[in-house]
């Protein structure tokens, strides 16, 4: 097993030789992507995503799950209230990638996949026909869209809601409130595990289209908002991208605090979250809620780097596994609920990150970013969407 600060060490010295030689063409426009034909999507109008941190499938839904009833809410609970996707997968090793995968369609690159412990920016010298950016690092520039951008610019809203962000007072990280993050090249100090706010799982503020707008603060803000957005169908986002913190998304087995975190804060904070969600306006008249999962183990004897869907390694990277060897982030499995999904549904069609972002896309007549217009990419289909509304 190769350990995280060796794996590091590793890739950061990989991430200067690519970077030194050279590999790619001069920075030249990217072609625009083409507008999805037809969705068959039913009407979803507002779009939630949870993200989780770092369990396999085997872990939480499948021969592995732990029996303990303080662990079944969303292995049996959740599942049972709308769709088990039980072929979901990772992208990458580790988290970052995932999240910038997510959101925008690019593929990792050799510094994002070490979690960016340094807020450096990435230089692209081309972006390709199918936009993805060629180079090293972790702040993309301007002409790198996520689909924070695509929904702003075609009129629709969007948040993300990060637990614990405005309350972290750690040195290093820009004022609050709302779109706090290092400086440029500096050093990330929630990095550590010192503090359970890390800007690593918000990936709109690795996206300098977002960053250096006068709205940012209003568009990354702390998850103490979302209560008082959801009130109204009026003030909730049409996407609404929810991270809670490293105790409450599972990645600390014990917290900052003492606590036991893991699976059971993933459960104690999800019975809270869940039903705040689908209780609310907006999500009972067309709502979508994905509970999802960046990656699977990468260590232990749940570690998976397995794939779907032909998932493409991309320019900037040398394994997808990152210290595991295999094609992906592994399988993780996801859940789904709404309105337009029958209850105890169970999907076995291979899905990914860039599925979901084509997902969201396509219920709101967006263009495809990045890899998520491969052929390879489906969006969700039938098989999730089983109750249609007339």
């Amino acid at each position: 097993m190769v350990t995280r600060l060796r794996y590091v060490v590793l890739v950061t010295a990989i991430a200067i030789l690519l970077a030194g030689v050279g590999l790619v063409s001069p920075l030249r426009a990217s072609t625009p992507a083409v507008l999805p034909t037809a969705a068959n999507l039913p009407g979803i109008g507002h779009v939630f995503i949870i993200m989780l941190e770092n369990k396999s499938y085997t872990e939480v839904f499948g021969s592995q799950a732990s029996a303990d009833s303080a662990d079944s809410y969303l292995q049996k609970a959740l599942p049972a209230e709308g769709a088990l996707l039980q072929n979901y997968y990772g992208t990458s090793h580790y988290s970052h990638s995932n999240y910038v995968t997510l959101v925008s369609g690019q593929p990792p690159n050799a510094y994002n996949q070490t979690d960016c412990p340094y807020f450096r920016d990435f230089n692209p010298t081309q972006i390709d026909s199918e936009g993805i950016a060629h180079g090293i690092g972790c702040v993309f520039p301007k002409t790198v869209k996520t689909v924070g951008d695509q929904l702003s610019a075609s009129g629709k809203s969007w948040k993300a809601y990060a637990e614990s962000m405005d309350s972290y007072n750690g040195p290093g990280l820009t004022p609050g409130p709302g779109c706090r993050h290092p400086a440029t090249n500096g050093y990330d100090p929630s990095y550590s595990d010192d503090w359970n706010f890390v800007t690593r799982h918000v990936p709109f503020l690795y996206f300098k289209a977002i960053t250096d707008s006068a709205k940012c603060k209003s568009l990354i803000v702390d998850d103490s908002k979302l209560k008082g957005d959801l009130a109204n169908e009026k003030t909730t986002p049409n996407l609404s991208f929810i991270v809670p913190n490293t105790c409450s998304d599972g990645h600390d087995a014990t917290c900052v605090d003492g606590s036991t975190g893991g699976l059971p804060a993933i459960n104690k904070y999800l019975q809270t979250a869940v039903p705040q969600i689908t209780q609310s306006p907006a999500f009972k008249k067309d709502g979508l809620l994905l509970i999802l999962f960046d990656e699977a183990e990468f260590d232990g004897p749940d570690e998976s780097a397995s794939a779907c869907c032909n998932t493409p390694l991309g320019p900037n990277s040398v394994s997808l596994g990152g210290p595991v060897p295999g094609p992906g982030g592994g399988r993780t499995g996801a859940v789904a609920i709404s309105p337009f999904i029958k209850p105890g549904t169970i999907s076995t069609s291979d899905y990914n990150h860039y599925s979901s972002l084509r997902t969201i896309e396509d219920v709101f007549s967006l263009a495809h970013l990045g890899y998520a217009a491969r052929s390879e990419v489906s969006s969700f289909g039938e098989d999730v969407f089983t109750q249609p509304r007339p």
